[in-house]
């Protein structure tokens, strides 16, 4: 039997899974099985290594520390997504491959279980970009209201505010934060100390893009609460990043973009919005049943034919997430900060560190500034295959595929261009 021949008869086997739900990569798939839990403990950079060349298609000459802006998808979550679509392409159900029309009730459980909400609160959408232009598109504010959002917002956190200012006159007006705060205290003390008596809406990411900077979010939420203040959380560098419980946290809205640290692919998205503010958001991109009460915040997932393969892979990195544990991963990613942190302390003739010493502040990001002008530097790490953002204050992003190895290469880059 050739290849092709049993990847299709595999496929029609498992034809009825693929359309349903599959937690994990379907049996099908030649992914290979993860390292023991025993390698964990005995052997923990081995365990990494393997992680890294078996879990991913990174070559072994790519240095990767960009994950902030896009992260980087593991074989079962490319299989799964290629699966799909080639079982989708074979029309061997009755199901279409598609959303757009169709609730997801159980990837949306999964998801609303990941971030601590009910499925009825969760709509799944392209991009926390999306999510937060439903938000600010839909709320009915009226010329007057203020939106209080934060000097260090994403442009998308940023836009969608600022065009509904263009477009309903209302007001929107930016806090100044540290970039480096004394504690977490002194940031929720700074935001709703910033309030105002026309405040309507506090904007606000959960963790900065600019820096890494993890906010007192349950501690700011409380603080607008308490003045009448509703609040959105743009949450694209949270969702596996750091551990996040909607309810608890205390937000009315959530955005989410799994493709940055939940392993997902491009075009995945979430949407948190509290049970009692659904009804009081419009949705801006509509079809059929857009205004049934009974879909709650699947109302806003109402959007004509979208691929739903992206979606089976979104589930399938949260799949991997769990597999791997998020404890396991969020304890690397510091393992790797802390790494990141000694090196740039090493170089104070270099750089200078962004990234606050509170360990409670700062997860996979770590942020430098350097002292010379880092031209030299950028163009180094392109013909190294360095990739980085390309911003100053530099953001050096980690994850699980991250290796040791990859920060020295990066730190000795640094000493031959500023040395």
């Amino acid at each position: 039997m050739t290849g092709t021949s049993m990847q299709r008869r595999q496929a029609l086997a498992g034809a009825a899974s693929l359309f349903g739900l599959a937690m994990a990569p379907p049996k099908a798939l030649a992914s290979v099985p993860l390292p023991s839990k025993d390698l964990l403990s005995t052997a923990p950079e081995k365990y990494w290594k393997q992680i890294r060349e078996e879990q991913f298609y990174l070559p072994d000459w790519r240095v990767f520390l960009n994950n902030g802006s896009l992260g980087v998808m593991p074989k079962p979550v490319c299989e799964r997504v290629a699966d799909y679509l080639q079982t989708g392409a074979s029309l061997v159900t009755d199901v279409y491959p598609r959303w757009g029309y169709e609730l997801l009730e159980e990837h949306r459980t999964l998801l609303g279980d990941f971030i601590g909400a009910s499925k009825d609160e969760v709509a799944i959408t392209h991009s926390a970009t999306t999510s937060m232009s439903i938000v600010a598109a839909g709320l009915d504010l009226k010329a007057g209201d203020e939106v209080l959002i934060t000097d260090q917002e994403h442009p998308s956190g940023r836009g969608c505010w600022y065009m509904k200012a263009a477009r309903s006159g209302i007001t929107v007006r930016e806090v100044k934060i540290p970039q480096t705060p004394k504690s977490q205290a002194e940031v929720a003390d700074i935001v709703v100390s910033a309030i105002g008596p026309r405040t309507k809406v506090l904007s606000f990411s959960g963790v900065t893009t600019t820096t890494g900077l993890i906010m007192p979010a349950k501690e700011i939420c409380a603080g607008a609460r308490a003045k009448g203040v509703a609040t959105v959380v743009d949450g694209a560098h949270m969702h596996g990043q750091i551990p996040v419980n909607a309810r608890d946290i205390g937000c009315d809205f959530m955005a989410g973009s799994p493709h940055k640290w939940l392993f997902a692919p491009p075009g995945s998205g979430l949407l948190y919005i509290r049970d009692e503010w659904i009804d009081r958001v419009w949705p801006t991109v509509v079809t059929g049943n857009w205004d049934d009460k009974k879909l709650r915040a699947a109302k806003f997932m109402m959007l004509g034919t979208n691929n739903r393969a992206v979606v089976e892979g979104m589930v399938a990195g949260l799949a991997f997430h769990k597999a791997i544990g998020g404890e396991t991963i969020r304890g690397r990613m510091k393992q790797l900060s802390n790494m990141c942190i000694a090196k740039a302390k090493s170089m104070p003739e270099f750089m200078d560190l962004v990234t606050p010493e509170d360990p409670s502040m700062y997860s996979a990001l770590v942020t430098v500034r350097f002292k010379k002008d880092s031209t030299k530097l950028r163009a180094l790490a392109r013909k190294k295959r360095i990739w980085l953002l390309g911003a100053d204050p530099l953001r050096i992003a980690m994850h699980i595929h991250t290796r040791p190895s990859d920060l020295d290469i990066f730190f000795e880059t640094v000493r031959e261009a500023f040395g």
